[in-house]
């Protein structure tokens, strides 16, 4: 594919809406960048080979234009000096270097239309380049605001994890406080009733005890 086949097919492309469209538009627009890129190399190797070429035409026509004065000139010599057979030989010269003269005029032209198209599209295709780079940096752009956005998001839901984490140490604290306190009753109650039986079997060795003196004073 020629470089001004190529420009023509970038400069005709919708970018903007090609990228909406995309599947990947971050991609697409790197691809997008890097061919524009490498086809502006191109135009400006192509724009020195045509310029280099003109130069060497214009140095051809200015030969050929000093051939054909040249040439006019041995023909008017040989008029004056009544060698018409000279003079038509002159004028055959001058004939053949006029054509040739001709052809390099046509090949200029033909090479500035080329160079002034290459300049256009060229600047149409870096007016391209340049909405594809701020469409990148837009990409870009979003892509670090959302990641931000994502980061807030997920430093708040590890919060919440937080905060759902300490209030479910503080609920079972508080468990923990309630049976500690049920286990106290619980040891409480126990430790009456043992006390209560002591007292019963205290209370029985002292009234066989007192039972015991009764009976002896009884027998003196």
């Amino acid at each position: 594919m020629g470089v001004f086949t190529r420009i023509t097919d970038i400069v005709q492309a919708n970018v903007v809406a090609a990228l909406d469209k995309a599947e990947n538009p971050e991609k697409l627009v790197n691809l997008m960048i890097q061919e524009m890129e490498e086809t502006l190399v191109e135009v400006r190797s192509t724009s020195a080979k045509l310029l280099a070429e003109k130069k060497e035409l214009q140095r051809k026509e200015q030969s050929h234009q000093q051939q054909v004065n040249y040439w006019q000139e041995k023909a008017e010599l040989a008029i004056d000096k009544n060698r018409d057979d000279l003079a038509k030989a002159a004028l055959v010269e001058k004939q053949q270097v006029a054509m040739k003269f001709a052809g390099l005029s046509k090949e200029l032209s033909r090479l500035d239309e080329s160079l002034a198209k290459l300049t256009a599209d060229s600047a149409r295709l870096n007016e391209k380049l340049t909405q594809a780079k701020a469409k990148r940096d837009s990409f870009q752009q979003r892509e670090q605001m959302l990641s931000s956005r994502l980061k807030v998001k997920s430093q708040l839901q590890s919060d919440k994890v937080a905060d759902a984490l300490s209030r479910f140490d503080l609920i079972e604290r508080k468990v923990d406080e309630i049976e500690a306190k049920v286990e106290s009753y619980e040891l409480g109650s126990s430790a009456s009733l043992a006390q209560q039986f002591n007292e019963l079997s205290i209370n029985e060795d002292i009234e066989n005890e007192l039972a015991e003196l009764k009976s002896k004073k009884a027998a003196k």
